[in-house]
């Protein structure tokens, strides 16, 4: 019988995505279960697969299922693990066998890999970078992930944990303390809450008029800074061009050891458009070896932000 689906499934710290997708990228059905339930991981996948069952066979049926692509936090490619995942309930510091245990209990092929690098997946086989063979993808929200595509592969490394380039070095001395215990990632300056902290910072190091005066300063959040920028206020703009100025000299770094054809931004801060855009590429090209200049495309990703978690995890899928 012909197996024309696969099932895309994107575990987070509260909800697990499900969705059952056909070539094309079209997720035919969804559904979502809680994630944070249970410090089983046992029963967590026995949950897991007993959703996706119902999913499908509510109006498919699972013969006509190739395989299952999960994305999830601290995923090992090679091993089909889930490694010290301390945001997920059910992680702890322990090692999960999950393609494993989910294969046996839902009888399908299952592989797993981490969120960015699924995302990258999902772009390759369904987006903007579709029929590309050396892209990277950038994704930009709470934190800075990456996947590297380099000759139609995703990049894993020795150990499955390549591509961490969120967590590359932008300010060497005095740098702002990151959520993975370094100093001065780029995470910290570049993704959403790394542009609040700048707005925060630029707001209590001057006494500029700016609309962001009227938000408690806590309490602010990229889409303030977008907001603010739009309506014209000169300080948001500035904090748009800081940010912009840092990513796009770490993408010319990261150029420079793969030579991609294309980088791909995708997250939460990427709606706030040219505000973002238009810094990054000059600070690209102005940073970048002559022979890359003016040659790499920047683009925003085109995948549904409500689907990409799942069609990325879905990618993986049909390579089974």
């Amino acid at each position: 019988m012909e197996k024309p689906y696969v099932v895309g499934i994107d575990i987070g710290g509260q909800t697990a995505k499900i969705g059952l997708v056909d070539a094309r990228g079209n997720v035919l059905t969804q559904t979502a279960i809680v994630s944070n339930d249970t410090d089983d991981y046992k029963v967590f996948i026995k949950n897991l697969s007993d959703a996706v069952k119902k999913l499908v066979n509510k109006e498919y049926s699972m013969k006509q299922v190739r395989g299952i692509g999960v994305g999830a936090p601290n995923a090992n490619f090679y091993k089909g693990t889930i490694e010290g995942a301390v945001n997920l309930t059910f992680g702890g510091q322990q090692v999960i066998p999950f393609a494993e245990e989910m294969s046996k209990l839902i009888g399908l092929p299952v592989k797993l890999t981490n969120d960015a690098n699924a995302a990258a997946l999902g772009e390759m086989t369904y987006g903007v970078a579709r029929g590309m063979k050396d892209f990277i993808m950038i994704t930009l929200g709470t934190g800075v992930g990456s996947g590297i595509i380099v000759n139609g592969n995703l990049l894993y490394g020795y150990d499955a944990n390549a591509g961490e380039l969120g967590h590359v070095t932008m300010v060497r001395q005095n740098g702002r303390l990151c959520g993975c215990g370094k100093t001065g990632c780029l995470e910290a300056y570049c993704s959403a809450t790394g542009v609040a902290r700048t707005a925060r910072e630029m707001l209590e190091t001057s006494d500029r008029k700016s609309i962001l005066r009227n938000i408690p300063a806590e309490n602010i959040t990229s889409k303030d800074v977008f907001d603010a920028a739009q309506q014209g206020d000169d300080l948001a703009k500035e904090i748009f061009e800081f940010t912009g100025n840092m990513l796009g000299a770490a993408l010319a770094d990261f150029v420079a050891f793969s030579s991609p054809e294309a980088i791909v931004l995708f997250g939460g801060l990427t709606r706030s458009g040219d505000f973002i855009m238009k810094p990054v590429v000059e600070s690209l090209n102005k940073n970048v070896m002559p022979r890359w200049r003016n040659k790499i495309k920047v683009l925003f990703s085109q995948l549904k932000e409500s689907d990409a978690a799942i069609l990325g995890a879905s990618a993986l899928a049909w390579e089974v």
